[in-house]
């Protein structure tokens, strides 16, 4: 088995951050940490121009977070910790003042929803399916809600939010806004992908530094309502029913 990881490379102005798990990609609290450090500094990174975010593997972009440590909490405060993982990753794509490229290879869930949705521009193959799971659990996608809905609209984030057992297929995840495009393969994708990137590292650093903040105005906010959120998140993971439905589960 393959040991996880963050990856962070640069050549030619492009920064790859890349993230890896074993179990489908889920991403524990550790990778999380790493995850946004490596956004924050490709950010201040003057080498870079743009980031493309993928993960590892040909098969799930991201299972979300990490089904291990969601079963081991037992406090509050160790849960809005947990939770505000994914918050923190989030804060960090939208604070960064470079363009970042999500490459979408193959399903997504939960966390990994929030993840595409923070991405500037998202691409994706034909595999990369969507789904909100977390009322399934008894918790609900708070922490990543802000994001979905900022892509989808908050009717496309309620539909997949309150329908938790389907997965909606990247031509609908396109349609209602959070893929730019979908191809046919991944290795369409990668080569439409690196293209968008090297056409982005012609432009004026400044202009798309400057453009970036428009896009994200009115989040500013943000900082504190994912932390907000995080602990709504790790209160409810606490109780009776969530607590019985992960045992079903495991």
């Amino acid at each position: 088995m393959t040991a996880p990881y963050v990856k962070h490379t640069i050549k030619d102005g492009i920064s790859t951050i890349e993230f890896f798990h074993p179990a489908h990609n889920s991403l524990p609290g550790d990778l999380l940490a790493k995850l946004a450090d490596s956004i924050t500094q490709a950010g201040e990174n003057d080498a870079v121009k743009v980031l493309i975010l993928k993960s590892g593997g040909d098969r799930t972009f991201c299972a979300g977070a990490s089904f291990k440590e969601l079963v081991s909490i037992n406090d509050q405060e160790t849960g809005r910790i947990f939770f505000s993982g994914f918050a923190n990753v989030i804060n960090a794509m939208r604070k960064c003042p470079k363009f970042i490229i999500g490459r979408i290879q193959g399903k997504t869930v939960g966390g990994g929803v929030g993840l595409a949705s923070a991405t500037d521009y998202c691409m994706a193959s034909k595999f990369a399916s969507i789904k909100l799971s977390e009322l399934n659990v008894g918790i609900g996608p708070f922490v990543v809600g802000p994001a979905v809905a900022r892509k989808l609209g908050l009717a496309g984030m309620s539909q997949i939010a309150i329908d938790a057992n389907t997965f909606y297929d990247a031509q609908w995840a396109q349609q209602k806004g959070l893929y730019a495009s979908v191809h046919e393969s991944t290795q369409a994708l990668d080569t439409a992908v690196q293209l968008l990137a090297e056409n982005l590292c012609r432009y004026n650093p400044e202009a798309m530094a400057e453009m970036k903040k428009v896009m994200w105005a009115g989040t500013e906010h943000w900082d504190t309502l994912l932390k907000d959120r995080a602990a709504i998140s790790g209160r409810l993971v606490l109780s009776d029913f969530t607590k019985q439905t992960l045992k079903t589960f495991k």
